[in-house]
């Protein structure tokens, strides 16, 4: 599906229809070259297209979308809109406020926009595919890299490179105590390819 942005309002440009890739470059044109710019404008490019699971605004508040754009997309406007229609049913997350939590107390402070990055990673949780389809990553590795820039002492504890859904959720089990897996190790386990299995391909 093709997506459009728009340019700044005090212009007179017609409104450009871009392919996923068209868009994403015009995003990084825009941004102001902040690491997590470069990771946003992927998210927002297959949001645009329909890709992914994340709701209006990337699951944020308004106000808050408008001023992650304003903050890493200068000028440009986007539709709050989310093109693939989805609307996430929050009612079937009991764990979104403790996701929430464990998200913003590893945040780096250093990172201005890291202040929205929780939200979005919430919202994409709640997809049934890897953490980086559902949010609209171009792959996995890109997902591990803004994970590591954003939550560096969370994401150093994944030393074992599990799923990063998976290990937020068993962050959270072990927040409270919990040990649901009866096996003596990682390695033995029978669950062991739904944890560590590959997810190497990607939409490039």
């Amino acid at each position: 599906m093709p997506a459009a942005i728009l340019a700044p309002r005090a212009s007179f440009y017609p409104v450009q229809v871009m392919t996923r890739e068209q868009f994403y470059r015009e995003l990084i044109e825009r941004s102001n070259r902040s690491p997590n710019a470069h990771w946003l404008a992927q998210i927002i490019a297959n949001w645009r297209a329909g890709e992914g699971v994340l709701p209006d605004c990337l699951g944020l508040a308004p106000p808050q979308f408008d001023d992650l754009l304003r903050q890493c997309f200068p000028g440009a406007e986007i539709e709050r809109q989310a093109a693939s229609g989805k609307i996430l049913d929050f009612t079937r997350m009991l764990e979104r406020e403790d996701l929430e939590k464990l998200l913003a107390e590893f945040r780096s402070s250093a990172v201005a926009e890291s202040e929205w990055i929780p939200a979005i990673i919430v919202a994409a949780c709640l997809g049934s595919n890897h953490l980086w389809q559902d949010l609209g990553l171009w792959s996995r590795k890109e997902l591990s890299a803004l994970l590591v820039h954003n939550f560096p002492e969370l994401a150093v504890r994944n030393t074992k490179d599990m799923k990063w859904k998976k290990f937020l959720y068993k962050q959270l089990c072990e927040a409270e105590g919990l040990y649901l897996c009866r096996a003596p190790s990682c390695e033995v386990c029978v669950d062991y390819p739904q944890c560590f299995g590959p997810e190497d391909d990607s939409f490039s």
